[in-house]
């Protein structure tokens, strides 16, 4: 299994591929302290609920979606796109964003093995937070639902909302750590990855759907590498990231070289066909 890592460090563009190679030894060979995990919330936290396609077809109207989907495959920033309208065009943006985000929270599922994995982390005295471009009552409700708060659990009222790092750099600045020392998880290359990387942080990518490809996932990595590493394994035609139990293991006595040896996440996933958050909590409480 250790040979799939490194074969998808090596899919990265050949020019990128001794940096990220060199950065990702350097990284292995030392035993990371992550102090903190701070998490995005839909999608990753919970089960995807909200239509977004049909979120930003109702705010930008039929062709003008057309048009910017086009131009932007992997995801459209319709927060980001709609900050240039005039404040009455943006009132009525977000009375259809909001809409569409409260449906969603009547569906609310918190995604299997999330409530495992953040016991674990509990357990690890590893700290939490959430950062979402949801808004604020989403965020109670799901604290309500989970059954725990996390802390600092910042919203979009929260500006700049990701993918600034600001709002991870601020994470940071509350608990008193640096940025090297928390991992950010979330769904989204574009808001997540890319918050993560410019704040300095590591990052890893949950990309249950295999909504990526190799491609989108080598132009992010690159253009954003700080340091960090975004290691992924393909299982049953999946990414999944393996940085996690990598930095979940290296708390308790385990280097990250020791644990992508071993690939213990894929190896747990294929064999019991499950992925992203629960084979995280599966493979923790089994080790």
């Amino acid at each position: 299994m250790r040979s799939l890592l490194f074969k998808s460090i090596l899919s990265l563009h050949p020019k990128h591929c001794p940096s990220s190679i060199s950065h990702f030894a350097m990284a292995t060979a030392t035993r990371a302290r992550i102090r903190g995990v701070v998490f995005d919330m839909d999608g990753t936290l919970t089960v995807p609920t909200i239509d977004f396609p049909a979120m930003h077809n109702a705010v930008l109207g039929e062709d003008e979606y057309r048009r910017i989907k086009a131009e932007n495959p992997t995801g459209i920033d319709i927060l980001h796109h709609i900050q240039s309208w005039s404040p009455d065009r943006q009132r009525k943006a977000y009375e259809i964003i909001v809409d569409y985000e409260r449906q969603g929270s009547d569906r609310l599922q918190i995604m299997p093995g999330a409530a495992e994995l953040c016991g674990f982390l509990d357990s690890k005295k590893i700290r939490m937070g959430l950062i979402t471009r949801n808004f604020k009552e989403a965020v109670d409700i799901f604290h309500s639902r989970f059954g725990r708060s996390f802390s600092p659990a910042l919203s979009r009222e929260f500006r700049p909302c990701k993918p600034d790092p600001a709002p991870l750099l601020h994470i940071c600045s509350e608990w008193g750590v640096q940025p090297d020392e928390v991992i950010m998880i979330g769904d989204s290359l574009q808001d997540d990855v890319v918050c993560g990387k410019r704040a300095g942080a590591f990052t890893c990518l949950l990309d249950e759907e295999g909504m990526y490809s190799a491609a989108d996932i080598a132009e992010f990595v690159c253009r954003y590498y700080l340091g960090g590493v975004l290691a992924l394994i393909p299982v049953a035609c999946k990414a999944l990231p393996v940085l996690m139990a990598c930095i979940l293991l290296s708390n308790i006595g385990a280097s990250i070289t020791e644990v992508a040896k071993d690939a213990l996440v894929a190896e747990y996933g294929q064999k019991h066909r499950i992925g992203g958050l629960q084979s995280y909590a599966s493979m923790a409480f089994g080790y």
